[in-house]
Parts: C-alpha cells; structure tokens; sequence
C-alpha cells in the first residue's frame, strides 16, 4: 500500500489536510483508530474563526457553512461590576461563526467519500516507522490483518493521545503543559438560545458561558470543580447555578428543557515543540492544547493544516523543502499567542481555589479596563476572530 502523504487521524484536522492535499493534485490515505459514527458522536466547538471559514472554502467545504452557520458579530461579558460586549465587527471588520465541530466533519467526510481517497476506519496498532528517514512508513492492523503504508510523508492529526507525537524521540521533543484547578460542565439541550450574542459571566459563585448551536440547539457552561461527575448535576441544579451566575435580565428570559448530552471537560494548556521531526510533522491536538475559553482549539489546529498544506503543495510543485523545514516554528509562533490568549481569558473571567483579595481586585480591575478602553477591546477582538495565518 502507497500514497504520497499518510494522515493519521481522521477528525477535523486530517480530513481537512486530505482535502485540500486532494484539491492540488496529491494522493492520501488516512488512517482512523475509532469508526466514522463515533468521530461523528464527539460533541466539539462551535466556534470558527474567519480564516477558518476561508480554507473550508478553500477545500470546497464551505457551502453549508455559509447557510446553516450563525454569524456572531460581537461576545457580550459580563461581572458583578461591569457589563459591555466586544463588537467584533466594528474592531476588525470581521466576525466568527457559530457552526458545530460535528457538522464540520461531516462535511468533511462526505467531501472525501466523493473524492474516492481511501479512508480506514478502526485502525489499530497504528505506528508512524522510519520517520527520519527518506523512506517512511505506517505500520496499522486493519480487519484483523497487518498492513504497511509506504509515504513521502506523514500527517499526524490524531489527538493527543495519539501515536504520531510519541514518535518523535523524547530527548528530542520539549512538552510545556499548564493544568487549571477546575472543568466546564456543559450541557447541550434543545431550547432557544438565551441571547444572539455569546455572554462570558464572571460571578463570584465561578464562570459561565451561553453559546450556541443553531436556533433550536443551546449549548451551555458553569465552571465545577474537577472532582465532580456529570452525573452529581442533575438539569435542575445546572439550570439553577447557571442563572445565579448569570445577569438576573439574562437570567429571567433563560429558556431551560431536558439535556441531551452533559459531560465534564477539564482544563489544560498543553504544547509539544517541535511539531515535526524528519517526514513527521503533528497538527491539532497532537501537538497542542488549550483551555476552551477563548474558543481556540479547532481553529488552531486549522491554522496547522493551512501551514502544512502549503508547505506539502510546495515540496510536490517544485521540490523545495524549505517551507516543510520551516513548518514547526511557523506553527508555534501562532501557537503560542493563541496559547497566550487563552491563558489570558481564562484568568480574567474564571474563580480559582486560592486567590486572595488582592488577586480577585486585580481582576476586577482588567474587567473594567476592558470595559473601557477601546485598544484593549479590539486587541482582544482581533484575538478572537482569529489572527492571520
């Protein structure tokens, strides 16, 4: 078995990779240990920034986009003492668009079914081999047989947990990791939206997010506690903690209903440096983490595969490597902004177990200089929209 790039993983990041690895010309074959119903199963961001937006379309994925996505031109946040939104618009001339990581990939998926690139699911024993060398190759069990694919070079896209980033070798490859001391508990329910705009609440009872899926489809956040299961929240104690967190105004046209998915996300801030090694080089998740906060995760990783598509597209155009050689330290200088940004949000806006008064002042403080100052608003608008790749 052959192909010129090998991607391993088949979430947003590798399926967007393929395609427009595919739309210049060049043969894939992606490798996914799960099955396509559970990728699909995965409840993700809803966020996407404009760049993002721009190289779906770039991969021909933008048509549903534009017609079923909910464009957000400003976030409002929200404390005890302050009270403004972000007008995205008005700061940057750009906006965000609220369109679920699901329906991402499936979009995705079913661009690549019409291309006839070959896609194998349930993969395992899945091992990037002979990286450093100029004859790569994956070694996978599928349907119970042993296989080879031989490549130019591999794509690993396939999560943290995956096995493209243990390839690299240890004494080569530096990880920074920050864990916070607490989780969002989400819910997704099928009830109006409280507001058209995103609301950020900062509360001294913890953080609060109101976001969305569609008209229909809510999605929405309280900061917990890292010991606590989703099954210690019943709906009726989410729907009650989110409104003592939230404005009473907000709080009064809340519309509540059954939840149909609850689940606990821990947050973490994690970087791998650096994102490639030999013909091995990491997108997404392989390589990075950040807390959901600032709405990064999918779109960085996004930003990964415009970088690495570019640079694949050059190296088969002419033979020149110097983009692929570049590839991580191009990466990570907008890794680590947007890893700063997400720090930055998630200090603002969340209650952590030992700050002092003096710390809790300070907060205050950034809150109502935000509120105020038109630079400090549209730096973190530009932030948010998504910096330029």
């Amino acid at each position: 078995m052959r192909c010129q790039v090998a991607i391993i993983g088949g979430g947003p990041a590798g399926l967007l990779l393929g395609q427009l690895l595919h739309g210049a010309g060049i043969d894939t074959i992606l490798l996914e240990r799960r099955s396509r119903d559970h990728v699909l199963s995965r409840v993700r961001a809803g966020v996407l920034e404009t760049g993002m937006v721009d190289l779906l379309d770039a991969a021909g994925v933008g048509e549903r986009v534009h017609a079923e996505g909910l464009i957000h031109n400003s976030a409002r946040i929200t404390s005890d003492s302050a009270d403004f939104s972000i007008d995205f618009n008005a700061l940057t001339d750009r906006h965000v668009v609220i369109y679920g990581q699901t329906e991402v990939t499936r979009d995705l998926y079913e661009a690549r079914d019409a291309t006839g690139a070959t896609t194998l699911h349930n993969c395992t024993n899945v091992t990037p081999c002979d990286i450093d060398t100029d004859a790569p190759h994956v070694s996978f069990t599928y349907d119970g047989q042993s296989h080879r694919l031989e490549c130019d070079l591999i794509a690993g896209c396939d999560g943290y947990h995956g096995p493209s980033r243990q390839a690299i070798p240890a004494e080569h490859r530096t990880e920074f990791e920050k864990t916070y001391p607490f989780g969002w508990l989400g819910i997704l329910s099928e009830t109006s939206p409280v507001a058209h705009e995103l609301i950020y609440a900062s509360s001294p009872r913890g953080f609060a997010l109101c976001s969305q899926r569609n008209a229909n489809l809510s999605r929405y956040y309280v900061q917990c506690a890292l010991s606590d299961s989703p099954d210690d929240w019943t709906d009726t104690a989410f729907w009650d903690e989110l409104r003592r967190r939230l404005p009473a105004a907000v709080a009064d046209k809340l519309i509540i209903g059954p939840s149909i998915e609850k689940s606990i996300a821990p947050l973490r801030s994690f970087v791998c440096a650096p994102m490639q090694w030999g013909r091995l080089y990491l997108c997404g998740d392989a390589a990075h983490i950040v807390p959901p906060t600032g709405a990064k995760g999918l779109n960085t990783a996004a930003s990964d595969v415009a970088y690495l598509s570019e640079a694949m597209q050059k190296y088969y155009d002419t033979g020149e490597k110097n983009r692929l050689d570049s590839y991580s330290a191009q990466a990570l200088a907008r890794v680590w902004k947007v890893q700063r940004f997400s720090w930055w949000m998630t200090n603002l806006l969340h209650r952590f177990p030992d700050q002092s008064r003096f710390d809790l002042k300070v907060q205050e403080a950034d809150l109502a200089f935000l509120s105020e100052n038109r630079a400090a608003q549209t730096a973190l608008a530009q932030n948010y929209v998504g910096l330029p790749y």
